[in-house]
């Protein structure tokens, strides 16, 4: 069987199952959905960087920074306060580590980026529940 047939299976599941779990989402739902797919894409990165796939892991780390860039553009600064601009903050050193891993190729780097994400990303569960 063709391993990039079957990739492409799986790519186009994955997005089927992402646009349903998005429509039906709460905006807090929206934030957790958009963390797991980012976690996957880093995820996904790696494997990349360790199978010496470049042009995907290029593809990967590009579609991470758009996640992140989406995250951070979706931030509400007037009501937010000093957590949302520490959360810009945030996001934008992830974006910056992530350019970084895209010319070094470090997973140490990586992996930072994966765990800050991760913590974040139970934050955000957090609050989810919290409003449930």
């Amino acid at each position: 069987m063709n391993p990039y047939a079957m990739n492409e299976g799986y790519d186009s599941y994955r997005s089927v199952d992402l646009e349903a779990r998005a429509a039906a989402a709460s905006p807090y739902e929206l934030v957790l959905v958009l963390f797991d797919g980012l976690l996957d894409e880093l995820a996904r990165a790696r494997g990349h960087i360790e199978a010496k796939r470049y042009q995907q892991k290029g593809r990967s780390l590009e579609k991470c920074m758009n996640i992140l860039n989406g995250l951070s553009s979706a931030l509400d600064y007037e009501a937010g306060g000093q957590v949302v601009q520490d959360l810009a903050r945030l996001y934008d050193y992830c974006i910056y580590r992530l350019s970084d891993v895209s010319v070094s190729l470090s997973l140490e780097t990586l992996d930072e980026v994966q765990r800050l994400l991760g913590v974040l990303r139970e934050g955000w569960a957090g609050v989810n529940a919290a409003r449930a």
